[in-house]
């Protein structure tokens, strides 16, 4: 098993390292931008087009249970497994992942959860993303390299997945602190949600959070002296036991990232969000400043 790596590298890091030769051998770089279809974009598309030099992509909606109703939900280990061992990855190999969203954080935290989830600590998140990276004035190119095939062994925390029945029952117990990772207008239920025949709000107890106000303005993840006033103001501990949610477990990712670099790894994602919520909760456990659900 590789060591536990820190959990954001900056641009410069990783810089130094393609110039050191080790992208490839000991490193995988993983472009694993997703976007929301009403966004009409193409991840895959753009990584034709312009990548980190040695990156694969990592496509979160195939690496997925393709039998659940619902958004990328997580794959079964043999499936993870399978899929990274396919990119290069073994048990040894340090892995990078970025996005290329204009926040500079957005997807990729959620495939470096997936990783630590599946046992493999040695996995960071490129601190601004691509965002920086063009900023900064590094190097893109559009040559992909196939990867030699490696084997990755699957050791799971179970227990870092919830599920519906989790959040609804903690709904009555209220042990455990819950954060949204979604807008403040789609929590409150006055901005559309991306998907149809979803509306907006929360579920009580739920405590937001935006996934942006984790980063600065250029897309880099916040010092953690102003983590921690974040986490005060919204009077969630991160010290204690802490489950994430958002639209589809993919910007919940952002808040278990933020409280990992404040040193409390191991907070927990349910992984259906507000996609599977809305869905399946009764009216009175959405709550709405909008028109709510009806029965």
């Amino acid at each position: 098993m590789a060591a536990q790596a820190r959990a954001v590298v900056s641009g410069q890091w990783l810089a130094d390292a393609i110039r050191n030769g080790l992208v490839g051998s000991k490193i995988r770089v993983l472009d694993s931008s997703w976007y929301l279809p009403i966004t009409k974009r193409d991840p895959k598309a753009e990584f034709a087009e312009k990548h980190i030099p040695g990156a694969s992509f990592f496509d979160i909606d195939e690496c997925s249970d393709q039998s659940s109703p619902y958004d990328h939900m997580l794959p079964t280990s043999s499936h993870f497994s399978r899929y990274v061992g396919e990119l290069g990855i073994g048990n040894d190999t340090h892995v990078i992942v970025y996005d290329t969203n204009g926040f500079g954080s957005y997807s990729a935290p959620r495939v470096w959860w997936m990783f630590r989830l599946f046992g493999h600590n040695s996995v960071s998140v490129l601190d601004g993303g691509m965002k920086n990276w063009l900023a900064e004035g590094r190097p893109v190119t559009s040559e992909q390299v196939k990867p030699e095939c490696k084997d990755f062994k699957v050791t799971t925390n179970p227990a870092w997945v919830k599920t519906y029945e989790d959040v609804l029952e903690n709904i009555s117990t209220k042990k455990i602190q819950v954060v949204d990772a979604r807008s403040a207008g789609r929590y409150r239920g006055i901005e559309p949600e991306p998907r149809e025949g979803t509306l907006p709000g929360h579920f009580p107890g739920a405590i937001n959070m935006p996934f942006t106000s984790f980063l600065d303005s250029s897309g880099k993840y916040l010092a953690n002296e102003d983590l921690s006033r974040l986490f005060k103001k919204a009077e969630v501990k991160p010290d204690q036991p802490l489950w994430a949610t958002c639209g589809s477990g993919v910007t919940a990712c952002l808040v278990v990232l933020a409280a990992h670099l404040l040193g409390h790894p191991g907070v927990c994602v349910y992984d259906g969000s507000w996609a599977e919520w809305f869905k399946r909760a009764s009216p009175e456990n959405v709550i709405s400043e909008g028109e709510g659900k009806k029965m």
